[in-house]
C-alpha cells in the first residue's frame, strides 16, 4: 500500500478560498493589510539573520582554515 507523504499534498483553489474566508473571519478585513505587512517584515528579518549567520560561519571557517595552514607550516619548519 502506497502512502503519500504529507508534503506532497497541495491545496486546490476551493481549499485556498475556504482558508481565506476563515482568515478574514478571524482577523477582519481591516487588519489583513497590517497582518500581511508584519508577515513580510518577519520574513525579511529572518532572511537577513540567515544571511548574517552564513557570513559569520564562512568567516569563521576561512579563519580556522588559515590558522590550520599556519600551524601546519610551523610543524613542517620544525621537522626540517
Amino acid at each position: 500500500m502506497y502512502v503519500t507523504p504529507f508534503f506532497a499534498w497541495t491545496p486546490s483553489f476551493p481549499e485556498l478560498a475556504i482558508l481565506l474566508v476563515v482568515v478574514v473571519f478571524l482577523f477582519g478585513a481591516k487588519r489583513l493589510p497590517e497582518l500581511s505587512r508584519s508577515v513580510g517584515k518577519s520574513i525579511s528579518e529572518f532572511k537577513k539573520g540567515k544571511e548574517e549567520a552564513e557570513r559569520e560561519l564562512e568567516a569563521g571557517r576561512t579563519s580556522a582554515e588559515s590558522e590550520a595552514a599556519k600551524q601546519k607550516e610551523k610543524e613542517s619548519v620544525k621537522s626540517e
